[in-house]
């Protein structure tokens, strides 16, 4: 099982740059990352560092991009605008993983829905999911790269549990989509054991480790700053079910990706925090992934 390390660990630690997270993962052996879209355009911006020089770093050195995390906000559009811009931005995250080597995106659901005034069913959600990334598809087959849905567990998220996420996969029936696996988000809006013990894992394309505070499902303080390292003081989460259950249903993504977005770790120096994830996620494999 390779170790993975997303962005979302220190992204907010004093000073953060991608290109010191790539030389920190590889000095700390972490086979693959995900770079956070929001830290990569930071830097852009700042003219920190370019695409060309992430990409000639990476074909240098062991370290690979596991996915681009992510294209977000993909569904339930209502204006040509609207749904164009998605496919615009797609474009240019093609364009980004074609000189990066990257040959996932994580797409994430969209949480507006109260904002902008709409009530979809689940029924509306899932014909809609699936019509955009039925069109996404036609725009990364050609480069053979994988989207990758993540459902988010919180209310406000369009697709919040991992039975409707698969669901939309299975409609989508591509080799190119699958699921994204969060044990969080699995946990906060009590996602069902039994629909992901009858998966196939080969759809499940990504596995994000992290542990959490046992919260209220559904609470409107259960979120993504409840998140602790993996067997930490206070996580609830059952990791050898997860573990186990991947296992038996045929997983085949090869690596475990720690992400988590405590803020108390955003206090930590960039590499104490690449250091703790490379020593928590090796700790998980060699306990969980025999």
């Amino acid at each position: 099982m390779r170790l993975g390390f997303n962005e979302a660990n220190d992204r907010f630690c004093q000073g953060h740059t991608v290109m010191q997270d790539l030389e920190l993962c590889e000095k700390y052996g972490f086979d693959c990352i995900d770079i956070q879209s929001e830290c990569l355009n930071r830097d852009l911006e700042k003219g920190i560092v370019t695409i060309e020089e992430l990409g000639e770093w990476f074909s240098t050195h062991h370290l690979k991009m596991l996915s681009y995390n992510a294209l977000c906000f993909f569904n339930m559009k209502q204006t040509a605008e609207e749904k164009q811009a998605v496919m615009d931005e797609l474009d240019e995250i093609i364009r980004r993983c074609n000189i990066l080597g990257c040959k996932m995106i994580v797409v994430v659901p969209s949480q507006d829905m109260k904002e902008r005034g709409l009530q979809p069913t689940r029924k509306e959600i899932r014909e809609d999911a699936v019509a955009v990334l039925k069109e996404m598809v036609k725009k990364v087959e050609p480069y053979g790269i994988k989207l990758s849905l993540e459902f988010c567990g919180a209310p406000d998220m369009t697709i919040n549990r991992f039975e409707d996420a698969y669901a939309i996969v299975e409609a989508v029936d591509s080799s190119l989509v699958g699921v994204t696996l969060d044990q969080y988000h699995f946990y906060a809006m009590g996602s069902g054991w039994e629909s992901l013990e009858k998966a196939d894992g080969k759809k499940i394309f990504v596995w994000h480790l992290n542990g959490t505070e046992d919260m209220p499902c559904g609470a409107y303080y259960n979120n993504d700053e409840k998140r602790l390292w993996p067997d930490a003081e206070g996580d609830c989460l059952p990791h050898a079910r997860y573990a186990d259950t991947l296992k038996k249903i045929g997983f085949e993504g090869d690596c475990c990706t720690i992400e988590i977005f405590r803020p108390a770790y955003y206090e930590m120096t960039q590499e104490e925090n690449v250091k703790k994830s490379a020593e928590v996620t090796r700790a998980h494999v060699a306990k969980y992934c025999k």
